[in-house]
């Protein structure tokens, strides 16, 4: 099912959106250095979202990613890593997908209003909640890598 531009800017700008519960990061299913979580977004609209977070502290890299179920990420956050648009723009390690019906989510823009970095993930989850209209009604920890211990 394909986006309209008006149908993304509401699903972002609407305030109802919110995750309910702590998130907790865990060890990247496919065995590489990064911690992930998911968490069920609801609205009072119903849309079928959820958010994705992924933080490799090698790099470091931190990305946070707003998915529709029917049509796959609408919008996102990177921290650390290039991208390269559609146009064959460069873009910085510091930017956002925003949902087009042209480009779908493929193209992006460098974030100027994230003034939090990759290496501290709760500092940016704020951020990028506020900017996505995201209540989240619980806790987000640092993520804990195994063999260290959590403070």
């Amino acid at each position: 099912m394909t986006v309209t531009n008006t149908e993304f800017d509401a699903i972002l700008n609407n305030t109802s959106k919110r995750v309910e519960g702590d998130i907790v990061w865990v060890q990247d299913e496919d065995h590489s250095p990064s911690l992930e979580f998911l968490a069920g977004v609801q609205s009072d609209a119903g849309w079928p979202l959820f958010v994705r977070g992924s933080y490799n502290p090698l790099i470091p890299a931190l990305s946070y990613v707003l998915i529709l179920k029917t049509t796959g990420r609408v919008y996102g956050l990177d921290l650390g890593k290039d991208h390269h648009n559609p146009q064959c723009i460069q873009i910085g390690e510091k930017h956002k997908h925003s949902w087009t019906e042209q480009f779908r989510d493929k193209e992006a823009y460098v974030s100027e209003d994230i003034m939090a970095t990759a290496s501290d993930p709760v500092a940016v989850w704020r951020e990028f909640c506020a900017e996505a209209n995201l209540i989240h009604n619980g806790t987000m920890r640092q993520p804990v890598f195994q063999g260290e211990l959590s403070t």
